[in-house]
């Protein structure tokens, strides 16, 4: 966060605090792209049932899967490391550059009995950060629609890293029942669907 003086009449300092954002994402755009990729996966739930439902209670423990989110986990991390502002950190940079990928090749042969759901925890945690970014500052109330569910997401994922046999839980606790997998579908879609109403509500509020 930078940090800047203006020059005001005596016993009138002005200090001002202007956060260096990562990502320029708006929040218009955000909630667009959330609520798109909402109702493709809640909708590709509920159109193929059984077969989705097999496929998410081998998510956890496959191995081409979390070796591909984890390149994808590594490579993301690796150029926010090269990109972004580490203040009083930046003499850890050049560190950090060769730690992440060891790092990385030492969770794939040590920690690979659960690592799609390591490595999906750890995409959710970075995409987090361009979700709640675009909402930072913004004046509208129902940007808290997308904080909230952006914060669940951060609780499960932190969950899934350290704890990764609990996505094998959750997964097969929702995919017991067809009418309980059906029912998070369609709240998915609609959350989804409320999620793309909201950039509207924002123009006609501006106008």
């Amino acid at each position: 966060m930078a940090i800047t003086f203006s020059l005001e009449p005596p016993g009138q300092c002005a200090l001002s605090f202007a956060p260096r954002m990562i990502y320029t994402l708006k929040l218009e755009t955000a909630l667009i792209i959330t609520g798109l990729w909402l109702i493709a996966m809640h909708g590709l739930a509920l159109m193929k049932g059984a077969s989705a439902r097999e496929w998410m209670r081998q998510l956890p423990r496959s191995k081409p899967l979390g070796t591909a989110l984890l390149i994808l986990a590594t490579a993301w991390s690796w150029w926010l490391i090269v990109t972004i502002d580490l203040g009083e950190f930046s003499n850890w940079r050049d560190r950090l550059k060769i730690i992440i990928p060891v790092a990385a090749v030492l969770t794939y042969l040590y920690a690979d009995e659960f690592l799609a759901a390591r490595a999906l925890g750890m995409l959710v945690l970075l995409a987090a950060e361009p979700l709640l970014e675009s909402a930072f500052l913004r004046p509208e109330l129902t940007r808290l629609f997308l904080v909230t569910l952006v914060y669940v997401w951060i609780g499960f994922a932190m969950f899934w890293i350290g704890m990764p046999y609990t996505l094998r839980d959750q997964i097969a606790w929702l995919a017991a029942s067809e009418k309980r997998w059906r029912a998070a579908a369609f709240v998915g879609i609609a959350f989804g669907v409320l999620l793309l109403i909201l950039p509207a509500t924002f123009s006609h509020a501006a106008s």
